[in-house]
C-alpha cells in the first residue's frame, strides 16, 4: 500500500530526449513538452490528424451503430470499444448530442456519422459498401459501385439468434440499443438480424457497453484472424 506521500505514476512520455526525429507526422509541442494522451506507443509525439490519417489506412470493415434517444452515459463507451477494435466509423442515432464522457476522447480519432432518423440510417446503409462490377469481352472494366450493407442488431430479445453461431460478415453495421429498453421497435424491423450474447447466470441482460465489446470481438476473431463458426 502506497503512503500518504507518494504520487501517482505519471501517464505517457516526457519530452523528446535527444535530436528531434523527421517526418511532418510529428507534433513539436509534444516532442518539447512530452505527451500524455491516452495512446498507443506507436502514435507517440505524433500529430492528431496523423494518427486519424495512419488509422485510416487500415480501418476494419465494420460500423458501429448506437441509438441516442435519452442521452445514454453508456454510448460513450460504445464508441470507446469501437476505436480499440478500429471500426470504420461510428454512427449516432437519434439525438446529435451524446454523452462523449465515457469515449475518453477516443471519438476524436474516429469518423463520426449522425442519423436522425432510423431510416436514414437504413437509406444510408443501403447506398454503402462496394461491389466490383465487371463487364466481359474486349475492353472489360471493373467498376465499384454501392451493394448495401446489413443492419445487424445486437439484443436480448425473442427469436434472436446466438452472437456466438453466426457468421458475421465482413461489411456490416453492428446496431446497438439504449440501455435498458434496448433495440426501439423501428430499428428492429430495420436490421436484417437480432443476435443476442448467450448468458448463463440470473440477470436477464448485460451492460450495453460490455455487449457491444463482445460483439466487436467477435467480428474481429470470425473476419480478423478467421475463426470459422459452428
Amino acid at each position: 500500500m502506497a503512503d500518504a506521500t507518494s504520487t501517482p505514476e505519471e501517464v505517457g512520455v516526457g519530452p523528446w530526449p535527444g535530436e528531434w526525429p523527421d517526418g511532418e507526422q510529428w507534433d513539436p509541442e509534444l516532442l518539447r513538452d512530452g505527451d500524455r494522451r491516452n495512446v498507443v506507443d506507436t502514435y507517440r509525439y505524433w500529430r492528431h490528424d496523423a494518427i486519424v490519417a495512419d488509422l485510416d489506412t487500415h480501418r476494419h470493415d465494420f460500423h458501429v451503430a448506437v441509438e441516442n434517444w435519452g442521452h445514454d452515459f453508456n454510448i460513450g463507451s460504445v464508441i470507446r470499444t469501437a476505436n480499440a477494435f478500429n471500426a470504420k466509423a461510428f454512427h449516432i442515432v437519434g439525438k446529435r448530442r451524446w454523452n462523449r464522457r465515457g469515449a475518453m476522447v477516443t471519438d476524436r480519432y474516429q469518423h463520426e456519422h449522425h442519423h436522425p432518423t432510423v431510416e436514414d440510417l437504413v437509406v444510408w446503409a443501403a447506398g454503402a459498401g462496394t461491389a466490383e462490377v465487371g463487364t466481359a469481352g474486349a475492353g472489360a472494366t471493373t467498376d465499384a459501385r454501392p451493394r448495401g450493407i446489413p443492419l445487424i442488431g445486437i439484443d436480448n430479445l425473442p427469436g434472436s439468434l446466438p452472437l456466438e453461431t453466426y457468421d458475421l460478415p465482413r461489411e456490416c453495421v453492428l446496431v446497438f440499443g439504449q440501455e435498458g429498453p434496448g433495440l426501439s421497435a423501428p430499428m428492429r424491423e430495420a436490421c436484417e438480424v437480432v443476435l443476442h450474447i448467450e448468458q448463463f447466470g440470473s440477470t436477464r441482460s448485460i451492460n450495453a457497453g460490455a455487449a457491444a465489446a463482445i460483439a466487436m470481438h467477435a467480428w474481429v476473431r470470425r473476419n480478423i484472424f478467421g475463426q470459422a463458426v459452428e
